[in-house]
């Protein structure tokens, strides 16, 4: 469900998504030829789910990708005219650690909350889902150059609520 919840950012189509899911599992129970876990089995399922939904979410929105991403804060900021970063990246303290608390994907799910809707979803269908950029392009209806404009801008600014939420917060709750 968190997984879910995580990709979809609506409770409810999560929970319709979960539930597809263990349909599919019950009737599709015979092909299941166990060479993986059930549980990575039921995630695999998940996914196509989740992009089924995804799809079904852009198909029933007309998509107006210039005021979709008004609200991106500007990366310019992070870099020189060299493209150097204008200040490096903070230290951060032990990042496999960070990865298995609970609370950094608490801390990573309210920044996805901040990006607008189309470029949380194309960051988690590239890093979540692994999916291609052309299969992204065909879901969000978007050309590749603005796929990959989408997903810089998701970095840039991950990494800078990550840090001023999680990492930086972090240090000085140490300190």
């Amino acid at each position: 469900m968190r997984f879910a919840l995580l990709q979809l950012r609506d409770r409810s189509a999560a929970e319709d998504a979960v539930q597809e899911v263990l349909l599919a599992a019950i009737q599709g129970a015979e092909r299941f030829a166990g060479q993986s876990s059930v549980r990575t089995w039921l995630i695999g399922i998940l996914k196509h789910k989740i992009v089924d939904s995804i799809r079904k979410a852009t198909r029933e929105r007309a998509t107006d990708l210039s005021a979709g991403e008004a609200g991106v804060e500007d990366v310019d900021a992070f870099f020189e005219r060299d493209g150097h970063f204008t200040e490096p990246p903070g230290e951060w303290a032990s990042p496999e650690r960070a990865l298995e608390e609970r609370r950094f994907f608490e801390a990573l799910d309210r920044c996805l909350q901040t990006l607008p809707k189309n470029t949380a979803n194309a960051f988690m269908m590239r890093e979540l889902l692994g999916l291609e950029t052309e299969e992204i392009c065909k879901e969000l209806r978007i050309t590749p150059s603005n796929c990959w404009v989408m997903l810089y801008r998701a970095r840039m600014n991950l990494r800078a609520c990550l840090e001023r939420t999680w990492f930086l917060a972090g240090a000085a709750d140490a300190g």
